[in-house]
């Protein structure tokens, strides 16, 4: 069916004149031009050019066109520009048909459905759509070969299918954009979109802000001198795999943001990602970056507790929120949750940013804390975007984990040693440099022993494995001056203060006796003089290490590894991980040096082997890499499998927000609360003020109706409010033990 594309619309307006209606023709080519210029950075213009101009065709029947005039229900429209690329493109059609097919509901399996969900892959949406030809005047590119499969790559299938995911973000980008211009000019309004700033503005503002320091005076801070000019003069090298090894406080956040920059600008790309593991870090860290470039306009901090609404700038609070849609800024600081289930997703909303990745430096902080069961597809994924994408990724960490195939990585994705270049200088001499503790080995000890220790100190941290150890053991020393706790049980609220008293008791040498999760060794800037550390792997002792004496103002620090109680058992793969680290400690005279740590990776790596690297279910299938190899020469990528089955973390866990008090949210928000339609603002909104527990905990909580579901009507189970106060103590944050018997709640 042919058709003349004058009298064809793509989007109407409530006035009843469809002289202000956009015609289908300008819509497609206004897309197919803002796609092309996305794809243009990973050289695959026409592609995108191709995918803008055909993603949109099905709006050309008969049905739709009524839809839009109000004379029947909405008729979907993104089966018939996929199924004119399948059958006029070949196989450089099929990956088009995927970005076309799932422009609006997502990318689709090749065949068979999502397990326990009802869409559609993509064989049967092509057989259902009708067949299309392309209007009058509008010709389709000729597909060029596109860099990235320009180059044999060895895992063929994952460089496809991860080519389709890049090509379907520069679409779903650029339909986006274009419709929210032809709307904002119609409602006479204007996105706030786009930076005005440069790479070089920001990189000239980070060299005055680190000349402040002056001449470096201490050792630490003279060695911290030294590794920022080595790094800085290899940003020349080109792009690629780079590893900055660092021990923990020697500056790698400062050092690692001025390489990106300085390659950044000599080699034009684009932006910096900075990849961090937990969401607490990225807040001080986008801080940092904020003060040292002087420019908060060009930092998006972009994770779920963000508070955009609490800016003190309404409009920029909007700029960033619109920036974080698809990453429109020179610098983002994100979690690895968001930015790697984004690279394994298929909605729009996750997979609008991918195309940003091209052309960028990725600083992955401290890269050993990856999944093992999502390793593999991790590395391929990275070595992709390095290898043809235009991009640099930086491994950034105190114990570099033995990823390297020489090395006895037990798997493809592993790096070749030579592709991958150190950019501080000499980490084993580095290490010896700012070697500033000593491990000592403490045997076990049960809580009352532990407590006789921890007691006995004016200034010192505790860091054990079990939230509930922590709570019993704090509860032990709370009669204690600065006895103190920190977990993931408090509100990001209040987990900011306590951090704040900390460091004010540190500071001017009031006694202080913290009681942590591994949460404290999140890159957050402490200096105890001495830290007792529960068994754990070589390199969570390593970040624990890096809390006690960081700046070097004692002869040495105490770092205590003890084994604790039996009766706060922790995860298996925890107890696999303390299981090696004390065969490491066993066998090596310093558990912390750089071979002990390869030791340490190379046998927990071992151990797991290939398999156990990337292991969760897709479909029928164990394994996202043997998932995509299985999907044959007819490219059937399980697109939605994958995004199901890819989850940073694995155990689900649910919000519970917590109301009143000091950190709650305050009773006149909430109220304000109750008239606001959309769920996804909401939720954002609600972040700063919940906690995360397990699904089977706020369940008995409800049961015990010391919760209550928030607007259940509107929005099911998904917003549950803390009811029962005394279950979230000022001091203490929430209070997981009173989960034993909860029949006393139920007045």
């Amino acid at each position: 069916m042919s058709f003349s594309p004058l009298c064809l619309f793509a989007h109407s307006t409530q006035s009843g004149s469809q002289e202000d209606w956009e015609r289908l023709v300008d819509h497609l080519k206004a897309v197919a031009d803002l796609s092309g210029k996305n794809a243009s950075d990973f050289a695959a213009k026409s592609w995108g050019t191709a995918a803008g101009l055909l993603h949109d065709l099905g709006k050309s029947k008969p049905g739709f066109q009524a839809y839009l005039r109000g004379e029947r229900g909405s008729d979907p429209h993104s089966g018939e520009g996929a199924r004119y690329a399948q059958e006029h493109l070949g196989g450089a059609g099929k990956l088009l048909a995927y970005c076309i097919a799932g422009h609006h509901a997502g990318l689709p399996n090749g065949l068979g459905p999502v397990a326990g969900k009802p869409a559609t892959p993509l064989g049967d949406r092509l057989q259902t759509a009708e067949l299309l030809d392309m209007p009058d005047g509008i010709a389709l590119p000729v597909l060029a070969t596109p860099a990235p499969l320009d180059r044999a790559p060895k895992a063929l299938n994952f460089s496809l299918h991860f080519f389709t995911r890049m090509l379907f973000s520069a679409l779903v980008d650029a339909d986006f954009l274009e419709t929210e211009k032809f709307y904002d000019k119609v409602e006479g309004r204007k996105s706030e979109r786009g930076w005005t700033g440069s790479l070089e503005g920001l990189d000239r503002a980070l060299t005055a802000h680190l000349s402040k320091f002056g001449t470096p005076k201490s050792d630490v801070n003279k060695l911290r001198s030294q590794i920022l000019t080595h790094a800085r003069a290899l940003a020349k090298e080109t792009p690629g795999l780079f590893s900055l090894t660092v021990p923990t406080g020697g500056g790698k956040t400062l050092t690692s943001l001025a390489f990106a920059l300085d390659h950044a600008r000599k080699h034009g790309l684009k932006r910096i990602i900075y990849v961090i593991p937990f969401t607490s870090i990225v807040e001080q860290t986008a801080d940092v970056f904020r003060k040292a470039l002087g420019d908060d306009d060009a930092v998006l901090e972009h994770h779920a507790s963000f508070d955009w609404d609490g800016l003190n700038d309404p409009q920029e609070g909007e700029r960033l929120k619109l920036a974080a849609q698809n990453w429109d800024r020179p610098i983002i600081v994100t979690t690895a949750v968001q930015f790697f289930e984004s690279l394994f997703a298929n909605r729009t909303s996750k997979c609008r940013k991918l195309h940003r990745l091209a052309n960028a430096v990725i600083i992955l902080d401290e890269a050993q804390t990856l999944p093992l069961r999502l390793l593999r597809p991790c590395l391929a994924a990275l070595k992709e975007l390095a290898q043809g994408y235009g991009a640099s990724v930086v491994f950034c960490t105190a114990t570099q984990p033995a990823l390297i195939k020489e090395d006895g990585f037990p798997a493809d994705e592993g790096l070749a040693k030579d592709d991958i270049r150190e950019i501080a200088p000499d980490p084993h001499a580095l290490y010896k440099a700012l070697r500033r503790v000593q491990i000592i080995d403490a045997g076990t000890l049960d809580d009352t022993a532990l407590a006789e220790k921890i007691a006995a100190q004016e200034q010192v941290l505790a860091i054990l494995n079990n939230r509930r150890h922590v709570r019993a053991l704090y509860d032990l020393l709370a009669g204690f001056p600065g006895a103190t706790l920190l977990t993931t049980l408090m509100t990001a609220a209040h987990r900011r203060k306590v951090l704040q008293n900390v460091r004010d008791a540190l500071t001017h040498g009031r006694p202080v006796r913290l009681v942590a999760t591994s949460l404290i060794e999140a890159g957050v800037d402490v200096d105890f003089p001495q830290v007792w550390r529960e068994v754990a792997g070589i390199d969570s002792i390593a970040q624990a290490a890096g809390r006690c004496n960081r700046e070097g103002k004692r002869a040495h620090g105490d770092v205590y590894v003890f084994r604790g109680s039996e009766e706060f058992k922790p995860p298996a793969d925890l107890k696999q991980f303390a299981g090696i680290g004390a065969e490491i400690m066993a066998s090596h005279e310093d558990p912390l040096s750089l071979a002990a740590v390869r030791d340490y990776f190379r046998q927990l790596y071992w151990d797991r082997g290939a398999e156990e690297l990337d292991s969760v279910p897709v479909g029928g299938v164990q394994g996202i890499m043997n998932a995509l190899a299985k999907s044959g020469n007819q490219m059937n990528f399980p697109f939605a499998d994958i995004a199901q089955a890819f989850r940073i973390i694995e155990q689900a866990s649910v919000p519970l927000i917590i109301q009143g008090g000091d950190w709650g949210i305050p009773e006149d928000m909430l109220k304000g609360f109750h008239h606001r339609p959309h769920a996804g603002p909401l939720a954002r909104d609600f972040q700063p003020f919940q906690v995360q527990i397990p699904q089977y905990q706020r369940t008995q909580l409800l049961q015990a109706r010391a919760a209550e579901i928030w607007r259940e009507s509107e929005f099911g189970e998904q917003f549950v409010l803390l009811t029962n106060e005394r279950l979230y103590d000022e001091k203490a944050g929430f209070s997981a033990d009173d989960f034993e018997d909860l029949g006393d709640l139920m007045i």
